[in-house]
């Protein structure tokens, strides 16, 4: 019987590594047997178009990348991590808790369309990842919202204050500004749990954050189609 899949996601300087080490700690303290993945696999070579356009190989602009293509590079590093590495463990009912996801397509380059566009991408992006490749859907997705000013100065302090180390999405502002708005619509359109990791001036404590992840998955119905 399968196990559960757990997404963590949100945008860059929201702490989503930090919170999934974090609840996969909490998990196995309650006897959940986890295994954490993370996207994009840098480690491999299936990240390879990623990696590419991520450092601006295509474009320096990530909008001069369309789309479907950009999400056809991170939905085809998931499908090999799926095969090659975790499918064994999430058919034998471990907890699968991975770092973004399909969501991130959602976020990210959906952000690229104009608004009329979003439902249709989004029934394209589920027929693709879920029925063509297979991935198996997620039980729960959990946003981890953060006002943009925060997670803009967590992003720096990462780099040591060296803004020329920001990848092509992390350096554009107005591009992330975009991004909270698709956020928003893909989380109600499919059913996202929304966890708040700030209070507006600085970020909550780690273990409120944390506490109030589990709380989301505790009461998680599972993530819906898009109709």
């Amino acid at each position: 019987m399968p196990g559960k899949l757990f997404v963590l996601d949100g945008l860059d300087g929201s702490g989503k590594s930090t919170q999934t080490a974090r609840v996969a700690e909490a998990l196995r303290a309650r006897g959940e047997t986890v295994r954490v993945i993370s996207f994009p696999d840098y480690r491999e070579p299936s990240s390879a178009l990623v990696r590419m356009y991520l450092a601006g190989e295509f474009s320096d602009n990530p909008d001069e990348v369309n789309a479907y293509a950009a999400s056809s590079f991170y939905a085809v590093d998931r499908y090999a991590s799926y095969r090659k590495f975790w499918r064994a463990d999430y058919e034998r009912g471990s907890v699968i808790l991975a770092t973004r996801y399909v969501s991130s397509n959602a976020i990210h380059q959906m952000s690229k369309l104009p608004e009329s566009e979003w439902p249709a991408y989004l029934r394209w992006l589920e027929d693709f990842e879920y029925e063509k490749l297979g991935l198996p859907r997620p039980d729960a997705v959990v946003f981890l919202q953060m006002e943009r000013a925060v997670a803009d100065r967590l992003i720096l302090a990462r780099y040591q204050g060296d803004a020329a180390r920001k990848d092509i999405h992390e350096k554009n502002r107005a591009y992330l500004d975009r991004c909270q708005k698709t956020a928003a619509f893909a989380a109600e359109a499919c059913g996202w749990k929304t966890v708040r990791c700030d209070d507006g001036q600085e970020p909550l404590p780690l273990a409120e954050i944390t506490a109030r992840i589990l709380d989301a998955l505790d009461g998680a119905g599972g993530s819906r189609p898009i109709p």
